[in-house]
């Protein structure tokens, strides 16, 4: 077994310059912002060289501009988030701290 046991978690921030539709948020639609966005990845063991496997993919709701008001965070599938970010023409806004 690895030494290398643990779970990272990369977030990052994505502006959304219009309200957006979420798979699992039904009549909801998350208005315009910056919004984080969490990926947690597993190393893939048995490889001579370190890789990883993406888990689960996470965003925080509401957006950042709203504070903390409510916080929640909603799964999301990458390929369901991919499209979702190819159909709004959102940008990626750096990491977030």
């Amino acid at each position: 077994m690895s030494d290398i046991s643990s779970t990272r978690t990369t977030d990052t921030i994505v502006r959304f310059s219009a309200p957006f539709a979420l798979p699992d948020l039904v009549g909801e639609m998350p208005p315009a912002g910056d919004y984080k966005i969490e990926q947690d990845e597993e190393p893939i063991e048995g490889l001579s060289w370190l890789a990883y496997c993406r888990v689960a993919t996470y965003i925080h709701l509401p957006s950042i501009a709203e504070g903390n008001r409510l916080r929640r965070i909603v799964r999301i599938e990458p390929t369901a988030l991919a499209d979702l970010l190819a159909a709004t023409n959102a940008t990626p806004d750096g990491l977030a701290s």
